[in-house]
């Protein structure tokens, strides 16, 4: 908006209005649910009966089974030139070309599920885990990187990559994940 930033804090926007007031999330159906602080999405896994996954089963999860490699499908950013999940493709900030289909958030399942059969496990939305990043417990932990991560900028859409959130901080490229748990488990 002229300040040379590149993002802007939008009072008003939430998981119901994902770009501020005036916005809806009518016909976005499809679409990753943004805009959700860590309470948020616990309490909605309380109210499915459901949990977040803790950052291990989060991992395991996006890794699909494999072990070890950069990222989620192989060592490879793009095998054979496919794009493999929704990141930035450009020079971040200025300008992401869509060369992967989307400038910006992307349908959920646009890409190939992967071993486990989860898809969107990297990249599109930054996912809440249920562990905190550190011992003090002053931040979450979000996972998996989101359209906003760039080669030249962060590259956090490698299954390794972990970032510190405030618990209580939603933004339009944060989401999560539930898991079920088997009866008498805990994560």
């Amino acid at each position: 908006a002229g300040t040379g930033y590149w993002w802007r804090f939008v009072p008003g926007a939430s998981w119901r209005h994902p770009e501020g007031p005036g916005s809806d999330i009518e016909g976005r159906g499809s679409y990753p649910v943004v805009h959700v602080a860590y309470a948020d999405a616990r309490a909605y896994a309380d109210w499915a009966g459901t949990d977040l996954p803790d950052e291990d089963e989060w991992e395991i999860a996006a890794r699909g089974g494999g072990h070890g490699t950069d990222y989620a499908w192989g060592e490879e950013f793009r095998p054979g030139g496919d794009w493999r999940a929704n990141t930035w493709q450009g020079v971040f900030p200025v300008i992401d070309r869509g060369d992967d289909g989307f400038a910006g958030l992307s349908p959920v399942a646009c890409y190939d599920a992967n071993p486990f059969g989860a898809f969107d496990m990297i990249g599109n939305v930054w996912e809440w885990t249920a562990s905190p990043f550190d011992a003090s417990g002053a931040a979450g932990t979000i996972r998996g990187g989101s359209y906003l991560c760039a080669p030249d900028f962060c590259a956090r859409f490698r299954p390794a990559a972990r970032q510190p959130q405030e618990w209580d901080f939603s933004a339009s490229h944060i989401g999560f994940r539930t898991v079920i748990r088997e009866p008498g488990t805990a994560g």
